[in-house]
């Protein structure tokens, strides 16, 4: 049970330290929240872990805190802001990605014992960004547009519902979108081979959906106190 209950206290310790961003920087800690994030989950994404008996990737945390962010901006500034995250994030990993693929073609010194697992790691990262980006585009804009119509809706009531109706249908379109690039690949294009088996795959996806879903599902009570903080320190 370990695996287990060390993601419920990386599940709350995301939060706090997100609504923490927001409290203590405004919506440029939300901004600052997204860039990172967006960087830590497709490093997280890498590592599979067993989960109730089955597997599944990390990442869906943080990942999905980014939802959470969009929501926030949105109820509380506007689509705008809203799509200004999203490109914040789209601009950072790109950044990240080209910076390390560079820092991989330098020769290692002999003293140097860390660059395989540099390799190891960032070497895939071309692949996971190239998912990771397309998903989180149209998933981040599905989210903006689905919450901004159920917000005209219901009139800006139904907050909890508004909230988790747009990150759920999102979360599900980001999970096709990338588990398909990152471990199915186009069957040898681009030398992009199936990852993984496709029980191991469906395992991933089942579960990584699951646990979207029970982080959308914890992320309403954030989405209500980002309003208290606006209203408190920033109104």
């Amino acid at each position: 049970m370990l695996n287990e209950l060390l993601w419920i206290l990386l599940l709350f310790v995301t939060f706090i330290i997100q609504i923490l961003a927001y409290r203590f920087f405004g919506k440029n800690g939300l901004y600052a929240w997204i860039a990172i994030a967006i960087i830590l989950a497709n490093i997280q994404v890498m590592k599979t872990i067993g989960f109730f008996g089955l597997v599944t990737a990390l990442g869906n945390i943080i990942y999905g805190t980014t939802f959470l962010t969009t929501d926030i901006l949105s109820e509380n500034y506007g689509k705008k802001e809203a799509k200004k995250a999203v490109w914040i994030g789209f601009f950072m990993l790109i950044s990240v990605t080209i910076i390390m693929q560079i820092t991989l073609f330098f020769t290692p010194h002999s003293t140097d014992n860390l660059s395989p697992a540099l390799q190891q790691i960032f070497g895939l990262l071309p692949r996971i960004t190239i998912a990771s980006l397309t998903a989180y585009l149209i998933s981040q804009f599905h989210d903006i547009w689905a919450f901004e119509f159920w917000k005209k809706m219901f009139k800006g009531k139904h907050l909890w519902f508004r909230n988790n109706l747009s990150t759920m249908t999102s979360q599900l379109i980001d999970n096709v979108i990338f588990t398909w690039i990152a471990f199915i690949g186009f069957f040898g294009l681009f030398g992009w081979n199936q990852v993984f088996t496709w029980d191991i795959i469906i395992q991933i996806f089942l579960v990584s959906y699951t646990m979207k879903w029970f982080v959308a599902l914890l992320d309403t009570p954030f989405v209500y106190l980002s309003k208290i903080i606006k209203k408190k320190y920033y109104s």
